[in-house]
């Protein structure tokens, strides 16, 4: 059996396991582990299935933020290499929210390329949720501002991967329609 596929299953079973009581903010309240699986299939897509690390980080992508796992955890688990993209991709909670959207605005153009992918794709998802399902409580000013956010730290990852770019400009185009941003 190839062991890509051993790790990819262990992956997607470690963050369905890490996850198992979130749900995403919107109406539907969908399980958290159909984001993780849509940006992992989106980055499967986008690479060709060329670089199962980066499909594993982005199953993984919210488990340190979100979970308390720890960058340790997944190198035991997964490696240090899908370890450190989580960790890259991984906002430092401790921070007002507006400060860690501010850094990822900020930071995102010096990050490693496959970083850059899995952000792209984790925007991507988050938009294609926001309009399938807005979440309980946002206001209408909250979505554009997330909207206009997304397309902000997208656009220091463009140059990359023209498909994931279609992806997320179709995503951002349908939001900016239905939400006036």
């Amino acid at each position: 059996m190839d062991n890509d596929l051993v790790k990819l299953s262990q992956a997607a079973d470690y963050a369905a396991r890490r996850h198992v009581a979130q749900r995403r903010k919107g109406e539907r309240a969908e399980p958290y582990l159909n984001h993780l699986t849509e940006v992992a299939a989106m980055l499967a897509e986008a690479t060709a299935g060329s670089d199962p690390e980066l499909v594993m980080a982005g199953l993984l992508h919210d488990t340190i933020e979100d979970t308390g796992t720890t960058r340790a955890d997944l190198t035991a688990q997964f490696g240090a290499d899908v370890a450190s993209l989580v960790e890259e991709v991984t906002d430092d909670k401790s921070l007002p929210k507006d400060v860690r959207k501010r850094l990822q605005v900020e930071k995102t153009p010096g990050k490693s390329k496959r970083a850059r992918l899995l952000k792209i794709a984790d925007k991507t998802s988050n938009l294609r949720g926001l309009v399938a399902s807005p979440p309980t409580g946002w206001t209408e000013q909250r979505l554009r501002d997330y909207v206009v956010w997304a397309e902000q730290v997208v656009r220091s990852c463009r140059g990359l991967n023209a498909k994931l770019e279609a992806q997320f400009d179709e995503a951002y185009d349908i939001a900016r329609r239905r939400f006036g941003a």
